[in-house]
Order: structure tokens, then C-alpha cells, then sequence
């Protein structure tokens, strides 16, 4: 597989513990929207750290831009990333991902397994295609919750929120139940995008095999 570095142009937070990183990007490097990379630091004790992010840009844009959850207590690579500048490189590998748009559908994501939707909506949008697609985020605070302000104006009550640790009178409050997705949904018969943490993931697909969803209408990836 192919490696190319890319320099980085900006990096900012974006809640107070998610990066946001935009780079160069190498000619006829191509992407779908939801696909992930592999991605190092070009850094002598970074080089060989690879981790999967997922690209948060369109594929027909001039650069690169990556959402990412930083873990400052794992002392790893998001850590470290977090003492990167503009003018720093990264090394990043082909595209990959099973995560791609089939049709109108509900998107269920827990914490950072949002990112992979961040892309699509955004080309959706830019089709003028969000149609009745819905987004169920859940997070443990309100404080965690990436491009809030951004899906509310995209989407609005189709982005639906619920939160585990923190109850407010905005949000839904607990974790994903069979309840919660009937009382939250319209049609059944629609694709289930599905992308978390693995216990949230197993959890999710209990309830959609429970429901009767068809296992090729349920498209998923780790996170």
C-alpha cells in the first residue's frame, strides 16, 4: 500500500478533546465519503505508530481534514498530535472503509464513530440529497458532542441526541434501547448506518436484529 506525505496546514480543537486537522493533499489521491486511512506522524518515534482516521472532507476538495479524539491520558498518538503544528507531516496510507452512503437511512453513532458520517452528510448536503436521512448521536456529555451546532442547522430534528452521563432537558438521557430507536424512528425499512465503540456497536445490532431489520440494510464499521 502506498504511503505519501502531506503537511499540515491548520490544527485546532474543536470540543475540548477533539482535534481538528486539515493537510495537504497528494495529486489524484481519491477518496468516498465515510472511507478512513491509516496515518502516522512523520516523526522518527512516530513513524511506524499507524492509526485509522477517517477523512472528515469531501473528496473533491483541495485538501485534507481529519476530526479526531484525542486521549491525553493514553500518552499515544493522539497525544502527540496534540504538539504538532502547521508545517508538521503526517504520513497517511491508501483510503479504506465499508462505510458508504446506499441510500436514505438512519445513522446511529456513539462518541468519535461519528466521523466517518461527518463526510457524507456533508456531500449529501452539498447534493442537495439529505432528504429524511436521520442521525442519532450518543454521547456521554453534552460537552462531547462534535459539530453539534452543525447537524442541528443540517439536519434539525432529524439529528436526534441522547446522552449517558449527563441529564439536561434538551437530550434524551441513557443509552440506545430498542425503545428509544422505535420511539425515534419512522420506517424500519430503511438502511441503518452503525458506527461505535464495539460494546455500543454488539448492542445496536442486538436491537436491529430484534427489529427484524434486514442484515443487508445494516452497514457498519468498528471505531
Amino acid at each position: 500500500m502506498a504511503t505519501h506525505t502531506v503537511r499540515i496546514k491548520s490544527i485546532e480543537k474543536v470540543t475540548h478533546d477533539v482535534l481538528r486537522i486539515v493537510s495537504d493533499k497528494p495529486s489524484q489521491y481519491k477518496f468516498e465519503p465515510g472511507q478512513a486511512t491509516s496515518v502516522a506522524i512523520n516523526k522518527p518515534d512516530w513513524k511506524s505508530k499507524k492509526r485509522p482516521f477517517t477523512f472528515t472532507s469531501l473528496p473533491g476538495d483541495d485538501h485534507l481534514e481529519f476530526i479526531i479524539k484525542i486521549y491525553p491520558q493514553h500518552k499515544g498518538v493522539t497525544n502527540a498530535l496534540l504538539q504538532l503544528s502547521t508545517h508538521d507531516e503526517l504520513l497517511i496510507e491508501d483510503p479504506w472503509g465499508s462505510i458508504n452512503y446506499k441510500g436514505e437511512g438512519v445513522f446511529i453513532a456513539g462518541g468519535a464513530g461519528i466521523t466517518p458520517f461527518i463526510s457524507i452528510f456533508k456531500h449529501l448536503k452539498a447534493q442537495n440529497e439529505l432528504a429524511n436521512n436521520q442521525l442519532i448521536f450518543a454521547n456521554k456529555t453534552k460537552a462531547d458532542i462534535i459539530h453539534a451546532a452543525e447537524f442541528e442547522k443540517m439536519l434539525g430534528d432529524n439529528f436526534i441526541n441522547i446522552l449517558s452521563d449527563e441529564k439536561t432537558d434538551q437530550y434524551a438521557h441513557g443509552f440506545i434501547t430498542e425503545h428509544f430507536i422505535k420511539k425515534s424512528i419512522t420506517d424500519l425499512g430503511k438502511y441503518f448506518y452503525v458506527c461505535g465503540p464495539p460494546k455500543m456497536m454488539k448492542a445496536v445490532e442486538d436491537i436491529l436484529n430484534n427489529l427484524k431489520v434486514e442484515k443487508e440494510h445494516i452497514i457498519k464499521e468498528e471505531f
